[in-house]
């Protein structure tokens, strides 16, 4: 397979090929001496070697092809298709003699130089693909990103960038193409380049946003916060109605203390359709977080958050539960929790959060049917049989509770606390079930555990 397939030229060749041939051999005419029945024999088969090689006969088709040459070894075409066959054929030795041969006849046959290309690419032979491509750029650029392609692999990456550069100024910028730069930036450690790239794209593109953002990123990853702000700041002068920048703008504006302008960007942010859920997540973890060290903006936290409320995923409503836990406000944490579960009900940190607040703010039925749905999902986990028991506990159930705890006990493996806790229990069970023997042989087991730790 070459770098970039040439669907468009594969097709010509299968059109112009056939013409080829019988331009330079004429099977209409009727002979008038014994040489026309060479020419129907020649014709009979080549067109063989057609039909078998579109069947993929890729042998028969030599042999028609090889039936041809006897009867006229001086038609390019031939060896053309030749090559072709045994390229097929994985007969590379073969292809690439038979399409020297093509060659040498027709020096500036785009085709035979590219199914040449070809043998040499299938054979990892990069030295000789490289040379191969070099004469088929004047044909197409396409193969100018080939042979960037190949001095990428062969670390040839001066040579790769200056192609790029070319490419890039003739036929604009493409993914394709900056993806290979971004590896070769990657692979050099080179990022003075890349940024020097950016900033000349900008210069001549300056309405280009996407440039500007990448400007942005790339000043922040080496570390230059000072260019990225003022790069940030340029890009909003340039086109203020940009969404992308403030995903950049609020977190400098936190930096530099001015709030305001922040959460004016966050604001923007968490209510632009362009910006996807993930980086509105990050967004708002952000702010949580600052809020959390600044409890003096709760409010406007409050504000922020009621912009989003139909469209929070399940990461931000985890990030502000624990927001309300950390400010001790276990009802809104709780609300944040459950909202968060019912987006990833199979979540079994948000299980176990939901169930230990609910354990916390005395809610025990909740916890005793919320613990059974959860069971169903995983019933090998130790806590999900504690916290039903200590729920059941509380509500009077005491023979539930032990059931529920001793089955939990089956699964508990190493977590001496744990075990601790599963001991208290049931020796609370069986105390209000006047078991009073099993009540302190439990009580016995629970203390000896917490003494060792």
């Amino acid at each position: 397979m070459k770098l970039i397939p040439n669907i468009a030229k594969l097709i010509l060749v299968l059109i112009l090929v056939p013409s080829l041939a019988l331009a330079q051999v004429n099977f209409n005419n009727r002979p008038d001496d014994d040489l026309g029945n060479v020419e129907d024999e020649f014709q009979e088969y080549f067109f063989e070697a057609l039909k078998q090689k579109g069947i993929e006969n890729y042998d028969r088709a030599v042999d028609a092809l090889q039936k041809c040459l006897n009867l006229n070894s001086k038609l390019p075409i031939i060896y053309f298709e030749l090559g072709k066959n045994y390229n097929k054929l994985k007969n590379f030795g073969a292809a690439e003699d038979a399409l020297k041969k093509a060659i040498n006849m027709q020096p500036d046959n785009e085709w035979f130089l590219d199914e040449l290309y070809d043998v040499y690419y299938q054979q990892e032979d990069i030295n000789n693909a490289i040379r191969t491509i070099k004469q088929l750029v004047k044909y197409h650029p396409d193969y100018k990103e080939d042979l960037a392609a190949l001095y990428l692999r062969e670390e040839k990456y001066r040579q790769a960038l200056q192609l790029l550069d070319e490419l890039d100024t003739e036929l604009g910028v493409s993914q394709s193409r900056d993806a290979m730069r971004n590896e070769i930036y990657r692979i050099t450690g080179n990022a003075d380049d890349r940024i020097e790239n950016l900033e000349q794209r900008i210069t001549n593109n300056p309405n280009n946003e996407d440039n500007h953002l990448k400007l942005i990123y790339r000043y922040s990853q080496v570390g230059d916060k000072k260019k990225a702000y003022k790069a940030a700041k340029h890009l909003l002068k340039v086109k203020p109605d940009s969404k992308f920048v403030h995903l950049a703008l609020y977190k400098f504006y936190l930096e530099d203390d001015k709030v305001d302008e922040a959460i004016n960007s966050v604001k923007i942010a968490l209510t632009s359709p362009e910006i996807n859920a993930d980086a509105k997540a990050k967004v708002l973890k952000d702010f949580v977080a600052f809020v959390a060290k600044n409890p003096e903006y709760e409010s406007d936290l409050i504000d922020i958050t009621a912009l989003v409320d139909e469209n929070k995923d399940a990461q931000t409503h985890s990030e502000l539960g624990q927001y309300y836990l950390k400010a001790g406000d276990k009802v809104k944490a709780l609300s944040n929790f459950k909202e968060a579960l019912k987006q990833d009900p199979n979540d079994f940190k948000l299980i176990r959060d939901v169930l230990l607040l609910q354990l916390d703010i005395k809610d025990f039925n909740a916890v005793v049917e919320d613990s059974n749905t959860a069971l169903e999902l995983y019933p090998a986990q130790p806590m999900l049989y504690l916290v039903n028991g200590v729920a059941n506990n509380k509500l009077g159930n005491h023979k539930m509770a032990i059931d529920n705890l001793e089955m939990g006990l089956d699964f508990l493996v190493e977590n001496p606390q744990m075990e601790a806790d599963f001991y208290s229990e049931l020796s609370l069970a069986y105390k209000q079930l006047n078991n009073i023997s099993k009540s302190e042989a439990f009580a016995k087991k629970a203390q000896a555990l917490k003494v060792q730790q």
